[in-house]
């Protein structure tokens, strides 16, 4: 049994990247894309740290991510798919009125995984898995909500929690925040921060304003975040017994034609969630570093630095070696999470005409 000591908040009361929904990520690869379709000076005081007992099944750092014996052959394998890719799959072409989106196998796979293993919180709207990178679900009425749960004060963008935070802001959709925060700390409570769409863009709202709106019934809003606070308390204890902090993620929910209220898209995927390696967090957090992640964050920072992603209409295409980087963590955070072997995609048949074939057999057996 390891106790994790986490650094707490000065008293009381998450956006999983940002306030505007930017996509920082081109449609890489069959492995992890996705394409449409179907600072010390703010070093806090120390005080006496949390402390959370769990069972700890791999005391990491970093270092995993170089040291893991099968890295290599796995960088291989992605470089060599990169000429394999998905930018589009067109399959509204291939399989007749099909409008629906495919993602990375990696992604794919992960959220799958967690969605299995949540049912007991709430119900999803997968329906079949005709093909790694695929998931057919029932046809829902979505929420124009979306529910980014935070554990962290955190975030590089413009829009993060942690800019918003240090800019003075302490009331936030519909929660209070406590002066004396420094940034990566841990909120002692995990907090929702709802987004809704404006224009081109995602933005902050309250609670209050959901309803007022009328966007979602108090009934239903009150269903859906408490589902969502569930689901992440759930994700943050499965990843800590995995040596790994769940830092803030996002769930969208809709109804099904009964009337059920349904989890959808993905649960806990590193393109919706920030994951943080355990074991380091709390010596990087007093020594005022960075935790070490395994998401996009570092790819996140590079677009940051490289163009202006809120404003540019062009992006800039990501070095070679920073998308496989992006595909190995995507991969050794599925192996870590599910204690199973990635199964890296095959590169005989063009993925479009496999993706097609798959999918029509599925469509036909359920028709």
């Amino acid at each position: 049994m390891a106790a994790l000591s986490i650094p707490p908040l000065n008293p009381p009361k998450t956006l999983f990247q940002t306030a505007h929904k930017v996509s920082f990520l081109p449609s890489f690869s069959s492995v992890i894309g996705r394409s449409c379709i179907i600072n010390n000076k703010n070093r806090p005081k120390r005080h006496h740290p949390i402390s959370l007992s769990t069972t700890i099944s791999s005391q990491k750092s970093l270092d995993v991510l170089t040291s893991v014996p099968h890295r290599e052959d796995v960088l291989r394998a992605i470089r060599s798919s990169l000429s394999n890719t998905l930018s589009e799959t067109y399959l509204d072409l291939t399989v007749p009125h099909i409008k629906s989106k495919t993602r990375g196998k990696v992604l794919n796979e992960t959220s799958l995984w967690w969605f299995d293993r949540t049912q007991h919180i709430t119900p999803n709207a997968v329906v079949s898995t005709p093909d790694k990178n695929v998931t057919i679900a029932r046809k829902c009425s979505v929420f124009p909500v979306e529910f980014v749960v935070r554990g962290f004060v955190t975030g590089s963008t413009d829009t993060s929690l942690w800019t918003v935070y240090n800019k003075g802001v302490r009331h936030y959709c519909g929660n209070i925040l406590p002066d004396g925060m420094a940034k990566n700390q841990k909120l002692p409570v995990n907090i929702l921060t709802p987004t809704t769409k404006a224009a081109d863009h995602d933005v902050p709202i309250s609670p209050n304003e959901i309803v007022e709106r009328g966007l979602m019934t108090q009934a239903e809003y009150d269903e859906a975040s408490s589902k969502a606070l569930s689901l992440f308390q759930y994700g943050q204890r499965v990843a800590l017994e995995h040596g790994l902090i769940l830092v803030d993620t996002k769930y969208e929910f809709g109804k099904g034609p009964d009337g059920t209220l349904l989890l959808l898209d993905e649960v806990h995927t590193p393109d919706s969630s920030r994951y943080w390696i355990a074991h380091s967090y709390e010596e990087h957090f007093w020594n005022g570093l960075e935790p070490e992640n395994v998401d996009k964050e570092f790819l996140r920072l590079w677009f940051k630095d490289h163009c202006n992603p809120y404003e540019d209409e062009v992006l800039p295409d990501a070095p070679e070696e920073l998308v496989c980087e992006l595909a190995w963590r995507y991969i050794f955070l599925f192996e870590t999470i599910t204690k199973s072997k990635f199964e890296m995609p095959g590169t005989q048949e063009p993925i479009h005409d496999r993706i097609s074939r798959n999918v029509i057999q599925a469509l036909s057996c359920l028709q």
